[in-house]
């Protein structure tokens, strides 16, 4: 059975900038992490490269951006596992020992040459503008941009993966959680929930509207893919109830020869190969008008998904 396949980090946009090449020696760094983390650090890259791209950054900043997210968290390396992939709550002596994945990835970079341009990135993707972020407490005019476009999409990705979604419904849960460190004063409509209160700035709101627009654009990426499923859906259906059209007319029909005809076109329009029988294909028919509502529910969802993002504000 066919089914719709979405990927939402598509290494398309990167290969632009011929990043395979300038980024192999990087890459083979991110080898070294656990595969949880090196998928991380392949979504931020990707989402670094689209934000730069609608901030309209220049190329050689779009490619230095981008291989600075690859590397952010490279000092998670030496991150205990047991720490690094615990699934409850950190307590505050492990959460203490996780922040040095910043100071160490620094240091990494400082010791290589070739990782040495992406030091910052490393060190500074968890400060925030006023102040309260790790490891140094810096503010907005000491971080490096680079860091505050890391920021943004590292904290978004981590939520969602974090929260294991598998599609972009209910994403603006994430996109709220983000909203709340944007200034000054944010008010957005985000499902059901109310106005948030007046909070301190930690991200950059200029950055993180850029993000909103690439959220769209998966957002509309995943409605693509859903129709091109739903066409194909409808084309089954199609078949099937022709099939049921026959069965009807074979079994209304008094003359063996018509009841054979329309047998015999039931067997033509059956994917044998798929397990379809005579006996089965009233269920196959049924599970693929049920797979069609719930396609169909999940493109409405997902529009009013876009149209709760665009109500944002920063």
């Amino acid at each position: 059975m066919f089914e719709e396949k979405l990927d939402f980090y598509s290494p398309v946009n990167l290969k632009t900038y011929n990043l395979n090449q300038s980024m192999r020696y990087e890459l083979n760094i991110l080898e070294r992490m656990d595969p949880f983390t090196r998928r991380h650090s392949e979504n931020v890259a990707n989402l670094c490269c689209r934000i730069c791209e609608y901030l309209r950054c220049k190329r050689s900043f779009i490619v230095y951006c981008t291989i600075s997210g690859y590397l952010h968290d490279i000092g998670k390396i030496f991150i205990p596992r047991e720490i690094l992939n615990k699934p409850s709550k950190l307590t505050d002596e492990e959460y203490e020992i996780m922040k040095t994945h910043t100071t160490i990835g620094y240091n990494m970079c400082m010791k290589d040459l070739s990782l040495r341009p992406y030091a910052a990135g490393a060190l500074n993707h968890h400060e925030a503008l006023n102040g309260t972020g790790y490891p140094n407490g810096i503010t907005k005019k000491d971080i490096p941009y680079v860091a505050q476009i890391i920021r943004v999409a590292d904290e978004y990705d981590a939520i969602v993966t974090k929260r294991q979604y598998t599609t972009h419904v209910n994403i603006s849960e994430t996109l709220r959680d983000l909203i709340k460190d944007t200034k000054p004063d944010p008010k957005f409509l985000a499902l059901d929930q109310l106005a948030e209160k007046k909070k301190n700035g930690k991200v950059n709101g200029t950055i993180l509207k850029q993000l909103f627009k690439v959220v769209i654009d998966d957002t509309l990426y995943e409605i693509s893919g859903i129709m091109n499923y739903i066409e194909y859906l409808k084309g089954e259906i199609k078949r099937l109830e022709t099939i049921k059209s026959y069965e009807e007319k074979a079994e209304k029909s008094n003359k063996q020869k018509t009841k054979d005809y329309y047998i015999e076109g039931m067997k033509l329009l059956l994917k044998t190969n798929d397990g379809e029988t005579i006996e089965n294909y009233k269920q196959v028919l049924l599970e693929y008008n049920k797979t069609l509502n719930i396609r169909n529910d999940r493109v409405n969802k997902l529009y009013k998904e876009i149209s709760i993002i665009k109500k944002l504000r920063v």
